[in-house]
């Protein structure tokens, strides 16, 4: 991790084991997160740019002496920010995604920034947020409450896409918005798609060409597979791994994964790891480290870290590559049919309606009608009316299709009146904020809201894989590959029932044809119901916890809910599984200790 402050006091407090990076007095650096420092130029601002960056020596050094131009976060490959030290400010410029996140609160008359929520918790002594917890639980679906909030209270997360000011004398931070994904007609998204995952996958391979990468046979794993082994060099092959229930080796998952194997000219050696009933779903989950907030990966961690700890003993794997992220980045929502209508493009919406009727095995008609209401409802007044859902003045209504703004999760009978005061608080607050990507169409805006949660708590497994000495990474978050998508025009988006066409367009005649032609994708959902059983017991424990404890959880109406899912009443999981991630990541945070801070003083005379 990564930080620094605004003032330039003498007396900044350090992260224990934390050193200076780059000789900046005001910043500190603790592990292995990459800084590329821009060479000085008198009289101008100090740059530094942190993270992943594919920049190039002399790419580095044109920031020199120049005002750092607003493209600077997603013009190259990786996951970044980029720091200026001013007289009056540090300015901090942040990626599009959420991909690389940065969090600041207010501290000595100053800011504090850091990669770390939690270690600014630590420095400030702030709480767990009890309204940013009961979001996560009863509105998982909506990142759009959430805003700039993070799990601490009074430590916010920089908004993404912007330059940020932070004041030295702790005025109020000057936000200015850099990134939009307007439609650009000019630029093939196809194109820039291949260019923009290849560059991203290239910029891993050459910082560790002994890497390794997830081959599951889905198309966004297979893509970032095949890219890696041909971007490597001999003696180099590309370590690739597929997971399968142990005893099954006649799934489709594994014959693609073969298939594309088979098809590397031997540049990829290919591994397969059974999974026992050691690796179910719910194992352990009250062991996982510590994290910014709560990993998506929580209720599979023993799958996740167990093939990483393998791969790590065996293999020597130390930097691994995945497909996650892509599902968000390559599907179109249904939300564009209300793009389509607003565009008059009735015959296309007719067309994608029936094709996703087909699809889900649903009436049309809902689907054009949520379409048409949706069309004809704002953004701010549908987040009025999750306010009013929230606050029990409504009812959501699921016969449209989920062609909406927003979809809520129905509301679970174990949800404390406080949860839903915090959650329609939160919804109330969101509908009168300033929407800075107002201008863009409804199905683009909602792609950014659901890419920037994706990519935001992806690195909180990326906390977990650090664990396990594996330095986990994304290629379909990079900003550069999701500016590249989200700026296709209306007229060149693929239908809402395509599956991932744009990809296929792009790398298809990299993938073995079979592959490509593929539409489906294997699921270990069966192994959630079969893990909830075998560790009921402990999941019951975790019922009476800290969400409790907050006020947020009846923990006997959770308790009976719990029991009834285990034992296979029809009933919708995903506030039930969030609540128990989100206690998991409470239990961690609670038991393990909060990163330590030290000033070092100058020492007195005798």
């Amino acid at each position: 991790m990564i930080g620094g402050f605004s003032t330039t006091s003498v007396d900044l407090p350090r992260l224990l084991g934390a050193q200076e990076p780059a000789s900046w007095s005001t910043m500190w650096q603790s592990g292995e997160t990459p800084v590329h420092p821009v060479p000085i130029s008198a009289g101008k601002p100090r740059v530094l740019v942190i993270g992943w960056c594919g920049a190039t020596a002399g790419q580095l050094s044109d920031l020199s002496g120049t005002p750092v131009p607003a493209d600077v976060t997603w013009r190259w490959p990786g996951a970044y920010a980029v720091i200026e030290e001013r007289t009056e400010s540090v300015v901090v410029h942040t990626d599009p995604a959420a991909a690389f996140p940065l969090y600041a609160t207010r501290w000595g008359g100053g800011w504090a920034w850091s990669t770390s929520a939690r270690a600014l918790a630590s420095l400030t002594g702030a709480d767990v947020d009890a309204r940013r917890v009961a979001c996560a639980v009863l509105a998982p679906s909506v990142p759009a409450l959430v805003g700039n909030r993070t799990f601490f209270s009074g430590v916010e997360q920089l908004p993404a896409g912007s330059r940020i000011e932070l004041p030295r004398n702790g005025n109020p931070l000057r936000c200015v918005t850099t990134w939009c994904p307007e439609p650009d007609p000019h630029r093939w998204a196809h194109r820039q798609l291949r260019r923009a995952l290849t560059d991203a996958v290239v910029l891993r391979v050459q910082a560790d060409p002994t890497l390794s990468s997830d081959l599951s046979g889905g198309l966004d794993s297979t893509t970032v597979a095949v890219l890696a082994a041909h971007s490597l060099r001999a003696p180099h092959v590309l370590n690739a791994v597929t997971i399968h229930p142990e005893g099954c080796l006649d799934g489709a998952d594994l014959c693609y994964a073969g298939l594309t194997a088979a098809a590397s000219a031997g540049r990829i050696s290919h591994h397969l790891l059974p999974l026992g009933a050691e690796h179910l779903p719910y194992s352990g989950i009250t062991s996982v480290p510590a994290t910014d907030e709560p990993a998506p990966s929580t209720l599979t961690q023993a799958r996740l870290l167990g093939q990483l700890r393998w791969m790590h003993r065996e293999l020597g794997a130390r930097t691994h590559l995945t497909g996650d992220g892509g599902d968000s980045v390559l599907f179109q929502p249904p939300a564009q049919l209300c793009d389509l209508l607003r565009a008059g493009r009735w015959r296309r919406t007719l067309r994608e309606a029936y094709g996703w009727a087909r699809l889900r095995h649903t009436p049309v008609m809902p689907l054009l009608c949520g379409a048409a209401t949706m069309a004809r409802t704002s953004r701010s007044d549908a987040l009025a009316d999750l306010t009013r859902y929230f606050s029990g003045k409504a009812t959501s209504s699921h016969d449209r299709g989920n062609v909406r703004w927003f979809a809520p999760l129905p509301i679970p009978r174990w949800a404390e009146p406080a949860a839903l005061g915090h959650v329609a608080e939160a919804a109330a607050q969101a509908a009168t904020a300033v929407d800075p990507l107002h201008q863009l169409d409804a199905s683009v805006h909602t792609l950014v809201d659901e890419i920037r949660e994706v990519a935001r708590t992806a690195r909180a497994d990326a906390e977990l894989a650090a664990s396990c000495g594996i330095d986990l990474h994304n290629p379909f978050l990079d900003p550069s590959v999701i500016d590249a998508v989200l700026r296709n025009p209306l007229e060149r988006r693929p239908s809402v029932h395509g599956y991932k066409r744009l990809l296929v367009r792009a790398v298809g005649d990299l993938l073995p044809p079979a592959v490509a032609a593929r539409t489906t994708k294997g699921s270990f959902e069966a192994d959630h119901f079969t893990g909830m059983r075998a560790h009921l017991d402990e999941l019951q424990e975790l019922g009476g916890g800290h969400l409790a404890s907050l006020g947020l959880l009846d923990p006997t109406r959770f308790r009976r809910h719990l029991r009834h899912a285990a034992a296979g009443v029809p009933m919708p999981l995903a506030t039930l599984e969030q609540a128990l991630m989100t206690e998991a990541w409470l239990h961690a945070h609670r038991r393990n200790p909060a990163p330590t801070w030290f000033v070092n003083l100058p020492a007195r005379g005798v």
